[in-house]
């Protein structure tokens, strides 16, 4: 499923700047910080640190691996991506200008599929009121085997008999 990109006030970069003027020492928006940020928020795509390095290498941006760490762990801070934990492996997703989203991520293949669910919603939402809890956010990660592995795994069974 991929997701429709929903209408913002600000670009990226412009909630980023924002962000860096208003800490609180303020930081300069470098040229680093520019190629990087167009460079993520020019695909949706789930990635890591490693590979957003060798995807910036690859198209010829020269940004430094401790600008692209140093970053990452800023857009997340300024509400621009999302950090998701996979057990030794971190992941970033878009969280500025997509709507609210789960994950589905295949144990085999490592694949990430995104889904909605305005019932599964309406259940966080009803749980936190019954707690007098005021959401903030979430991050749910359902693991498991996509369908693409079972069928492969089925196949493999039906020519091993």
């Amino acid at each position: 499923m991929s997701l429709p990109a929903v209408t913002v006030s600000q670009s990226p970069e412009e909630k980023f700047r924002e962000y860096l003027a208003s800490r609180d020492k303020p930081q300069r928006f470098t040229e680093q910080q520019r190629e990087l940020l167009a460079h993520v928020f020019a695909r949706h795509k789930h990635f890591d640190a490693k590979e957003l390095i060798e995807d910036l290498k690859a198209a010829k941006k020269n940004v430094s691996r401790a600008t692209v760490y140093r970053t990452l762990t800023s857009l997340v801070d300024a509400g621009l991506l999302r950090r998701i934990e996979l057990g030794d492996r971190t992941v970033y997703d878009h969280d500025y200008g997509y709507p609210a989203h789960d994950h589905l991520v295949c144990e085999k293949c490592h694949s990430m599929e995104e889904f909605q669910s305005k019932e599964l919603e309406a259940l966080l939402e009803k749980v936190a009121a019954e707690n007098q809890f005021r959401i903030e956010g979430h991050t749910l990660v359902i693991r498991g085997v996509c369908a693409a592995c079972n069928a492969a795994r089925a196949a493999k069974h039906r020519f091993v008999m």
